[in-house]
């Protein structure tokens, strides 16, 4: 059971709670989740079990893909539709090929404010927990994420449709306002949807109740871990090399690797052995030996 189970998220339901709710199914194996989705949006959602947990460092930098509705008009605290309106403006006429000229202001590099309503702590204590019970929380210093892609189409005159390809860190929430701001309105995250995170997309996904009606067939939707690593060299070694490298001894890769540079994973038929890096200066080193 090592390996990624991929969950279509439902709404009104917290990424944690999805891995409570698999982590009932596959007792008492370790259990854990990729880039967390708040509890309004829905989508792909990859589900670590057992020893893939020690994938997560090389899975989360890849891009992530969403699509969306921002609502025009209004802004809220939680910047979507789970917050508490708190500013209104009216929505001037819009023609498409204003959208789209804001639109290209926003792809590149950018700085964006992380909500206060998010799951960045402050002395231990995320501030979504403390906005809600009424402390005042200063927002979160500003960061640089990246937008590969951006896409927005009028719905009507108060919605905008939102097709996105970003780095991980990116706060879409963050970006609706935004883009209401530079539209001379206001606006907010209306609703939310992952098609794509670390290599895999929303195709693969399955339905959280559909997982939970049918657990004896859990197993057969897990992908191993070696076939989650798509974007890593592979590096195929013998039963001695294996023993090797079960021990800790990075040297055993050597003459597979034959002065590549890199991030390698070493396999035995379909089994991940570890995963290893090589360069210049640091030489050949294991960073995740798994246990078979």
């Amino acid at each position: 059971m090592d390996g990624v189970l991929l969950v279509d998220k439902p709404a009104k339901m917290g990424s944690a709670e999805v891995v409570r709710a698999i982590k009932r199914l596959v007792k008492p194996r370790r259990v854990g989740h990729l880039g967390t989705l708040d509890p309004f949006a829905t989508g792909l959602l990859p589900i670590l079990i057992g020893e893939a947990t020690k994938l997560a460092p090389f899975l989360e930098p890849g891009r992530k893909q969403y699509e969306g509705i921002i609502a025009l008009g209004a802004e809220t605290d939680s910047y979507d539709a789970t917050g508490q309106v708190v500013a209104r403006a009216p929505v001037p006429p819009l023609e498409p090929a204003a959208v789209v000229a804001v639109a290209r202001r926003f792809v590149g590099e950018i700085s964006q404010v992380p909500p206060i309503f998010s799951a960045l702590k402050r002395a231990g204590v995320p501030l979504y927990k403390l906005a809600r019970r009424g402390d005042q929380v200063e927002p979160p210093p500003p960061r640089i994420v990246r937008i590969e892609a951006l896409e927005l189409d009028l719905v009507d005159s108060e919605h905008l449709r939102l097709g996105l390809t970003c780095s991980p860190g990116t706060y879409v929430r963050t970006l609706a306002r935004d883009i209401g701001r530079a539209l001379g309105t206001m606006a907010y995250l209306a609703q939310l949807r992952r098609s794509a995170t670390a290599g895999f997309v929303i195709a693969q996904a399955h339905g959280l109740q559909e997982l939970m009606d049918e657990p004896e067939h859990l197993a057969r939707h897990v992908i191993p871990m070696a076939e989650a690593l798509t974007g890593m060299v592979r590096v195929e070694v013998d039963e001695w090399s294996e023993r090797r490298l079960r021990h800790g001894d990075a040297s055993a890769l050597m003459p597979s690797i034959g002065g590549r540079e890199g991030l390698f994973m070493a396999v035995r038929g379909s089994g991940l052995i570890a995963i290893a890096q090589c360069s210049g200066g640091d030489g050949l080193r294991l960073l995740r030996v798994f246990v078979p």
